[in-house]
């Protein structure tokens, strides 16, 4: 049986590195890619996976990134997980720096790594009979929400850019599967958006029961990542259960509400 191989970037902290640590507990081999070093090695220490650190909205470190992979072993698996975002302003108030970083981060960067790195998944397929693409995506992809515009904007573009390829690879064996999350406590995602103010990120998430974990996410990739080669998983949205959509939140312990019978 062929030991498969997944590359997972956003590696270093999150919906990432949950991803390499449950993939790794599955069997996979797992390259863990994501810009700092420290927070790879100690993955890798933990985990046995292997590690690069590259920074994928700069085009010679992915051409770096790409050669690397192509030296070490076949690739069957890409996991794009990296992105984030900056801010939640009104748009006519909004940072044009923030958003070409959401674009750049969450977008160009995505365009670029699947570019490169569909060759090296052909040549897996070709040999083993499927290889497959995961898109972490965001359910904001999918519901405008006020305060949301530049991340909206650049996850929905993402989006377009995940089932324009599922079309594009139509014929070939390559899945081609999006994980769009609602609401996930991670420890940076909301940090980093609100400018590490630490108050109003856990303000976000206060009173609300179980949101979804990094572990959560990653067990949905694990299982359309292990589903048998012929089943593409098209489209994967997941919440906790307190977010019945994307503008309705219960905050609060959930209950059984009404009479009896």
């Amino acid at each position: 049986m062929v030991t498969r191989r997944a590359v997972v970037t956003g590696a270093s902290s999150g919906i990432g590195e949950a991803t390499v640590r449950d993939l790794r507990a599955r069997g996979w081999e797992v390259v863990g890619v994501a810009r700092r070093a420290d927070r790879l090695q100690t993955l890798v220490d933990e985990t046995g996976a292997s590690a690069i650190a590259c920074d994928l909205t700069d085009e010679d470190a992915v051409a770096s990134l790409l050669a690397e992979l192509e030296a070490s072993g076949p690739v069957h698996a890409l996991v794009q997980v990296a992105g984030g975002a900056r801010g939640t302003e009104r748009v006519e108030d909004a940072s044009v720096a923030d958003w070409q970083w959401m674009y750049d981060v969450n977008v160009l960067a995505t365009q670029r790594l699947v570019a490169g790195i569909l060759p090296q998944l052909r040549r897996a397929a070709e040999s083993d009979g499927h290889a497959d693409t995961v898109f972490v995506t965001s359910t904001a992809a999918q519901i405008a929400y006020p305060g949301g515009s530049g991340y909206n904007a650049a996850k929905a573009a993402e989006s377009m850019l995940v089932k324009v390829l599922r079309q594009e690879l139509n014929g070939e064996p390559i899945r081609v599967v999006e994980v769009a999350p609602g609401m996930v406590h991670t420890e940076e995602f909301t940090l980093n958006r609100l400018g590490g103010d630490s108050l109003a990120a856990e303000a976000v998430y206060a009173g609300v029961e179980k949101p979804l974990t990094a572990h959560d996410v990653a067990d949905v990739i694990g299982y359309a990542l292990d589903a048998p080669g012929h089943v593409n998983l098209d489209l994967i949205t997941m919440r906790p259960v307190a977010q019945s959509a994307q503008h309705l939140l219960a905050r609060g312990p959930l209950r059984v509400r009404g009479g009896e019978g």
